[in-house]
Formats: C-alpha cells, structure tokens, sequence
C-alpha cells in the first residue's frame, strides 16, 4: 500500500534511486582520493627514508652553528677508490677548517694503512690547513689501529692521542705479488711474453725472478720509506725517541708508542674535545661515499675495464705499494 507521500509524488522511486546513486558515488570519489593520500604519504615516507639510507640528504649536525669540534673520520685502507681516499678526506678537513664555529679539528684514525700517494696527499693538506689557519689546533685520536699510511697522516698532526691497546707504526714500505714459474713447469704451461722496452715486463709473476728488477724496485721501495720516514720526523720533531728498529716496519702498542714518542699521550675524542680544545660538542665532518656515487663509479669502472684491462692490470700488479 502507497504512503500519503507516495501517492502525491509518483516519481519518488526515481529520486531515491539517484539519492543513493549521488550518495555511492560521493563515498567512492571520498574513497579515491584518501587512497591516493595514503599511497602518495607512503611515496614520501620512502623516498625520505631511502635519501637517508643511501646517504643522499647532506649530513650536518645543527650544532655546527656554536663553537665545536671538528671531526674527520679517517677509517679502512687508505685508497683513492673508497672513504678513506685523499679526495674524500681533504675536502672534509678542508670545510672543517673553514667553518668559523670550529674550535679544533680531530682527525680519527682507524687504518692499517694503504697508498703511500694517498697518504702523502692527506698529511701535505694537514700541514697547508695549519699554515693557513695556525689558530685552530688539529689532533689524531688513534681508535684500534695507526698503521704505516694511517701513522704517515697521522704524523701531520699536533699531537697524537691513542688508547694503551692501540696498535700503532709499522713505519715501512712494501710491493708484494707471486711467482707462477714452478707451477707453470709442473703443468707444461709455456710463458710467452712479448714486449717493447726491455724492462716492461718487470714483476712478471709467470716470468723467472730477474735479480737487476728486483735491484730496481728495491731502490724505489727504500726512497718512498725514506719519503716516509723524513715525514714522522718533520711531524714528530724531537719528541722522537729513535732506535734502530723505531724505522723497520715493526709496530708497537699505544702505550709503547707514548714512551717511544711515536704519540703524545692517552685519550679519545671526546676527551679531547672536552679537555684539550676545550669545544665538548662534535661535529662530524667525513664525507662518505652514498649509494648513487658508488653506482656511478662502478658502472664507469665497468665500462673503462674493457678498454684499459690489460694495461690497468699490469701497473696495478707491478706498482701496487702500499705504505706499511
């Protein structure tokens, strides 16, 4: 049976049935665009997450505008391919320099050691950014190791600081690689070797030992350790104690390194910070190596091996010293 309204408003089916059309619709277009909310959020959130993962968004504390310590991270081999390369480090000492809040710069070293290039750059910027700047003091805090290339910068320094365990010298110059011979005559295996230049195939390790080469890159290994050697003494000063062996290559614990005066005395970079530059708040200044530049770098390195493999492998197998 039909209602009052029913019988006076024939059409009332039809107006209902587009309410409730208008009225799906409306839900569903609300619907949409708080999905496309949601999906666009989430977007953002990524992308911001990703950025400070793959190391994108640049990294500077807020406290870099009061007076601080300046901190460069020196840590793994030293190369020109990684963290610890010269281009890396200068131009993270280089803005820590220049900042006008810096009250010192500490420089954290843990190395083994690596390119004695590499190294030489580093301990050359050291020593230019305290001509330039006399009034803002630089120190090495040693953490478990400085060793050969991470003593060789470290030796720029003011004054060197390491924990008693640390470990820290091996003041000395090696060129490794193998010898094939043997196994080759073993295995039947004919080495044929053509060169231009009578010396061009020094060290290679499938040809027998050639005593005048070896003559050779024994010369070369003795004038970068002498190299080495004349940069700890211009860094150190008298406050070396030198013995015979200070100079072998061998390598000591921190605590031996103070009395040898291969370092100055025991701290971290707080400590230092807080009791020697007298600036508690650290800033970190390191530059590291993110995600897009380590792509970069491989996909040109890729793309380069094929041209220059056989000349990249010689050179890199004959002259792959690294200070040690």
């Amino acid at each position: 049976m039909d209602t009052p309204e029913q019988t006076r408003n024939p059409d009332w089916e039809r107006k209902t049935l587009e309410k409730l059309a208008f009225a799906a619709l409306k839900e569903q277009s609300a619907r949409r665009r708080w999905g496309v909310f949601f999906k666009l959020a989430t977007l953002i959130y990524l992308v911001v997450v990703l950025t400070v993962a793959m190391g994108w968004a640049p990294r500077r504390d807020v406290s870099a505008n009061a007076p601080h310590t300046a901190v460069v991270n020196l840590f793994g081999v030293i190369d020109a391919q990684g963290d610890a390369s010269a281009e890396k480090i200068n131009a993270a000492l280089q803005s820590a320099f220049e900042d006008k809040n810096t009250a010192g710069v500490i420089l954290r070293i843990n190395s083994p050691g690596g390119s004695p290039v590499q190294s030489g750059m580093i301990y050359d910027e050291i020593r230019r950014q305290k001509k330039l700047r006399p009034e803002i003091p630089v120190h090495a805090v040693v953490e478990d190791i400085c060793a050969s290339g991470g003593y060789f910068v470290a030796a720029a320094a003011d004054k060197i600081y390491v924990n008693q365990a640390s470990i820290v010298g091996s003041i000395g110059v090696l060129m490794n690689g193998f010898g094939f011979t043997g196994t080759m005559d073993k295995l039947g295996v004919e080495r044929r070797l053509l060169t231009a230049g009578e010396n061009k195939g020094i060290m290679d390790p499938f040809s027998p030992v050639n005593p005048r080469h070896n003559e050779f890159i024994k010369t070369m290994l003795d004038e970068v350790h002498q190299q080495f050697i004349t940069a700890v003494r211009n860094g150190r000063g008298d406050r070396l104690k030198e013995t015979p062996e200070m100079f072998s290559g061998l390598f000591w614990s921190g605590a031996t390194s103070v009395n040898m005066g291969l370092a100055d005395d025991f701290g971290s970079v707080e400590s230092v910070a807080r009791e020697v530059i007298k600036a508690e708040k650290i800033v970190d200044y390191s530059q590291r190596e993110n995600f897009a530049e380590r792509f970069a770098k491989r996909l040109g390195a890729d793309a380069a091996s094929g041209f220059g493999q056989g000349l990249g492998e010689q050179i890199g197998g004959q002259f792959g010293g690294q200070v040690r």
